[in-house]
């Protein structure tokens, strides 16, 4: 027989099967077809309905709180001498601004204690959004010393 196939194991293969590669590459080629359309045109293709902004010039409003470790409290750059202070103003800007969100900014060196104290005031004037501020640059010059 010429062409035939002979038994021994020492033989060459002369030819490659390359049903698998078809059948590959038609299946890439439906995946492809069926994701251009998402490509093309995506909020169209997917039917979103993107809400609309109330007004596009709001500003978010900040209540500042900066702790020292010498025992000093500032509401917006302005020093407060007792907590009754700090409460009032809380609650007059929360008055004028409603979404209005707290920072709390303490210095490292201040107890645990005394910014809790600062955050039950906030909350007992009604402001739901607290945040702490942070140094991210201390951080990184940390790990590197590490």
């Amino acid at each position: 027989m010429a062409g035939g196939s002979s038994n021994d194991g020492s033989s060459m293969i002369n030819g490659i099967n390359v049903t698998p590669l078809v059948d590959i590459m038609l299946v890439l080629l439906i995946i492809f077809m069926v994701t251009a359309k998402l490509v093309v045109a995506p909020t169209s293709a997917l039917g979103v309905t993107l809400p609309k902004v109330a007004r596009a010039d709001a500003v978010q409003v900040v209540f500042s709180l900066q702790l020292t470790k010498q025992g000093g409290a500032y509401v917006n750059g302005h020093a407060v001498t007792d907590d009754e202070a700090v409460k009032a103003q809380a609650e007059q800007e929360l008055g004028q601004h409603p979404d209005l969100r707290a920072v709390i900014q303490a210095d490292g060196d201040v107890p645990h204690r005394r910014v809790m104290h600062f955050m039950d005031l906030l909350s007992q004037a009604h402001v739901s959004n607290i945040a702490f501020a942070v140094d991210a640059s201390n951080s990184a010059q940390e790990k590197a010393g590490e």
